[in-house]
């Protein structure tokens, strides 16, 4: 992947569903990448072209959002596999950090919040789609534990984020990750991605800052 894509922002769309006007963030990744993702269609690890993170309304009703992602997607025309991600934030307020060739975009609505270690009553409340949705693009090749390591350093940096800004929370039942990178070569990729790491500072620096953002707009 050329390291300009380390810059690479979401482009965002707008499109019309049973009343509601909604906006999606489309990254159009192409050939030769990895993601490293939570996400509800295309999880896990694997080549992905494209990465989705599609707005609903609140109260969220279908029982397919695998499928729904995959509907948005062939609108925009995305074909081969891919990473979809659901929010019920308002996807045009979305926010982003950069440091180092790394962007992190961020969608964040707290309406919704708490810690993740939380009591059993608590933990099985039932909550809408996710809220905050965080995109990591990067021009580093990671290898498969340091792509995992790159997901939890985004996580910490959301949690440092948003006690900075004063909120009393780890974040919401529902947060999803995306960390994109180009596949390695015979080398294998960067070893290491916790914050300390030459890529990880970089990856927390980005998400604190978008996050942060995010948060203050929420």
């Amino acid at each position: 992947m050329p390291a300009q894509r380390g810059e690479q922002r979401g482009e965002l769309r707008d499109r019309h569903e049973d009343g509601h006007h909604l906006h999606h963030l489309v990254w159009r990744l192409g050939s030769g990448v990895r993601v490293c993702s939570s996400a509800v269609l295309g999880g896990g690890i694997g080549p992905r072209a494209w990465i989705l993170n599609a707005q609903v309304p609140g109260g969220y009703p279908r029982l397919d959002p695998d499928r729904h992602l995959a509907e948005i997607a062939a609108s925009e025309g995305l074909t081969g596999p891919g990473a979809g991600l659901m929010t019920a934030a308002d996807v045009a307020a979305y926010t982003t950090g950069h440091d180092g060739g790394v962007t992190a975009t961020v969608t964040a609505g707290l309406g919704v919040r708490g810690w993740a270690a939380a009591p059993d009553l608590e933990a099985a409340t039932p909550h809408g789609p996710g809220t905050v949705n965080i995109v990591v693009i990067l021009p580093a090749a990671l290898s498969d534990a340091a792509l995992v390591n790159a997901v939890a350093t985004a996580t910490e940096a959301k949690v440092q984020a948003l006690l900075d800004a004063g909120l009393d929370c780890s974040g919401t039942p529902t947060d999803a990750v995306c960390v994109a990178a180009p596949e390695p070569g015979p080398d294998g990729g960067e070893p290491f991605a916790g914050p300390r790491s030459l890529w990880g500072a970089c990856i927390a620096r980005a998400v604190h800052t978008a996050v942060r953002a995010g948060a203050r707009l929420s």
